[in-house]
């Protein structure tokens, strides 16, 4: 690895757009519409990650007719053992498919695929600039980041955080999109090591954040702590790609953003757990966690007991009273707000 942390200038990039992609759509006689005709299980939409979309399916053998990927695709069967064909470029493959049979497909691939039998699958688009806001170098920002074609690949690194996406989403996205951008930036650097046409190797920087850098992130952080941030977001306040911001800042501060922002959640929670008009459902609002199951797990975890033990010790009076004030009552499914 390289190290260039004497020319900070060097790891900030351009700005560059923050896309959200509707879902994972693609061409079919001139039209845009979504990649299958099923509605998939679990979808990454509604919680909006920056430049990724990941979708679950079960389908029964089919034919996924001709159409064209607007964006960069991956695809990987979790379970099914079957033929299938593919049409493309003028060819026709025929292969099998296993749990972990992997599509890497650029943007603007032609084809038509027949599944002989059923399979469960992800599928996942991603616009260009993931790619983009994972490299650092200027003079590397206005390169052209092209996919490799692969047609029957076993990748475990890419299952593997794909369905880590996937947990996040099933779990409701408890600590709402930093924690899932942070997977889908290490995703992105992965592509962009392993499956370009030119792969990249990420530099190394060993001395975190500048001062000023750091401060602005921290005051942001701390003026928005109850609000859903985003790796990119944070990155963008930085000046810098989320890829270099992520690994800048973990240096600096002794853990990831992720993490950080969890604790300054749980600290203004604890503030609000002093007053005693407040109860543990609202403090747990008041600090931005939308699951009162998480705010519980995550507070004893990082504090040592739970919400509603610290809010008794602090008040100096025991537990007990409205069932509001007591965690251990929170149903895992209900919902704040």
């Amino acid at each position: 690895m390289v190290d260039l942390t004497n020319d900070e200038s060097r790891i900030t990039g351009p700005s560059r757009e923050s896309v959200i992609l509707p879902g994972i759509e693609v061409r079919r006689k001139g039209r845009t519409e979504p990649f299958l005709d099923a509605c998939p299980a679990l979808s990454s939409t509604a919680i909006g990650w920056t430049g990724l979309a990941i979708e679950d399916y079960s389908t029964p053998a089919c034919v996924i007719h001709r159409h064209e990927h607007l964006e960069n695709f991956v695809h990987v069967v979790l379970r099914g053992s079957t033929r299938y064909e593919v049409v493309t470029g003028g060819k026709t493959l025929e292969f099998v498919s296993r749990p972990g049979t992997t599509f890497v497909l650029p943007r603007g691939t032609v084809d038509e695929v027949r599944w002989k039998g059923p399979t469960h699958r992800l599928a996942v688009a991603f616009h260009p600039t993931l790619l983009l806001n994972a490299l650092t170098e200027r003079t590397l920002a206005h390169c052209d980041i092209e996919l490799t074609e692969h047609w029957d690949l076993i990748d475990p690194n890419i299952s593997s955080v794909l369905l880590a996406m996937t947990t996040d989403l099933e779990q409701g996205s408890p600590a709402g999109r930093l924690y899932g951008e942070a997977l889908v930036n290490a995703f992105a650097v992965y592509m962009l090591s392993r499956y370009v046409t030119n792969p990249y190797v990420p530099a190394s920087y060993q001395r975190g954040l500048s001062r000023h850098r750091l401060r602005r992130v921290l005051d942001y952080i701390r003026a928005n702590v109850a609000n859903d941030l985003g790796l990119s977001e944070l990155a963008a306040v930085a000046g810098l790609s989320p890829h270099y911001f992520a690994q800048l800042f973990k240096q600096s501060v002794g853990t990831s953003p992720h993490q950080y922002v969890l604790s300054q959640r749980i600290e203004r929670a604890k503030e609000s757990l002093c007053n005693p008009n407040r109860t543990v459902i609202e403090a747990g609002l008041n600090a931005g966690f939308q699951n009162p199951s998480h705010f519980a797990r995550v507070f004893r975890m990082l504090a040592g007991v739970s919400p509603s033990t610290y809010r008794s010790e602090v008040l100096g009076r025991p537990r007990g009273g409205h069932w509001q004030d007591s965690d251990e009552h929170l149903h895992p499914d209900s919902r704040l707000g």
